[in-house]
C-alpha cells in the first residue's frame, strides 16, 4: 500500500499551496519568496499557508516547523523531513 508520503508529489503542488494561501496571481514565481518578502505573506496569511500545505500534503507541522517555514525553500525541507519527495 502507498501512502500520500511516499507518493512522488510534484514541486507545482507546493508552488499552488503558496499562491492559494497568500491570495496571489496564478502563475506567480512564489519560487524564491520569504517570510514577509512581500506584504501578502504576513503573520495571518502565514497560519493559512501552513494549514494549506497541511491539508495539500497530508501532514502535520510542529511548533518547529511552523516557525520554521520562513521561505518557498525551507518549506521543501520541512516537508522531506516529513517524508514527501518533489519530482522537480
Amino acid at each position: 500500500m502507498v501512502t500520500t508520503q511516499e507518493v512522488n508529489l510534484p514541486l507545482d503542488r507546493l508552488r499552488e499551496a503558496f499562491v492559494t494561501a497568500l491570495g496571489l496571481p496564478e502563475g506567480y514565481d512564489v519560487t524564491g519568496l520569504e517570510y514577509r518578502s512581500i506584504v501578502e505573506w504576513d503573520s495571518l496569511a502565514h497560519l493559512t499557508l501552513v494549514t494549506t500545505i497541511e491539508m495539500t500534503f497530508d501532514v502535520m507541522f510542529d511548533t518547529t516547523d511552523v516557525l520554521g517555514l520562513s521561505s518557498f525553500s525551507a518549506c521543501v525541507e520541512i516537508l522531506k523531513r516529513h517524508g514527501v519527495t518533489f519530482d522537480g
